[in-house]
């Protein structure tokens, strides 16, 4: 399991050109999953459903995961719209985001060479007008602990940004945290060092 963080889109983008009386509209969106990117597409084609092409590429998971990438030419000819659109976000180093690039027909046909650089520069300029935030990659961990080492804990956890995600005042106090994974090693050895191993962490196998 890869546990770098990675860029992901803070909010969709919207941008518009027209190339020789056909107008392209290019859609970038923050999607998570395959189905998620799929979904999306299927929103835009409902809402140009009066286009003449509705392309789209997509990265669903990690920027360098080729496992959760997709394209469509959507009935341009083959290689001019889809590849050209995912080439351009597989090198954007952005992860969780697919385009799709709407083309209103004018006319004038644009060659090849011409669609390659229509859909790829539709794509390049909306990635040049996109915000990124870090997708940290998190864990989560089960705490069993004495009311005594409540405080001591919860400070450990506010120095590592640990975030609660459930909490069992019983006999023992147990608690489910999310921690990023990057972290875990430094908690461990801090809570374990400073409760005098009396804080027992062990992996929540609920991920």
């Amino acid at each position: 399991m890869n546990i770098q963080p990675y860029l992901i889109p803070l909010a969709a983008v919207q941008f518009e050109e027209e190339i020789k009386k056909s107008t392209f509209i290019t859609y970038l969106a923050h999607t998570p999953s395959i189905e998620d990117a799929k979904a999306f597409v299927d929103s835009i084609k409902q809402k140009h459903s009066d286009a003449r092409h509705n392309c789209w590429g997509f990265v669903a998971g990690r920027p360098q995961d080729s496992m959760k990438w997709g394209f469509s030419d959507d009935g341009e000819p083959s290689g001019t719209a889809g590849k050209p659109i995912l080439a351009q976000l597989a090198g954007s180093n952005v992860g969780e985001i697919t385009a799709v690039v709407t083309r209103y027909y004018g006319g004038i046909q644009l060659g090849t060479g011409g669609l390659v650089k229509a859909y790829g520069g539709g794509v390049q300029q909306a990635l040049k007008l996109l915000q990124t935030i870090e997708k940290k990659i998190t864990i989560k961990l089960n705490l069993t602990l004495d009311y005594a080492l409540v405080p001591l804990t919860q400070s450990i956890m506010a120095q590592f940004q640990a975030i609660e995600v459930e909490a069992d005042y019983s006999e023992k106090v147990a608690f489910v945290i999310e921690l990023e994974c990057l972290q875990v090693e430094a908690f461990t050895q801090t809570i374990i060092n400073k409760s005098g191993a009396k804080v027992i962490v062990a992996h929540n196998d609920n991920v």
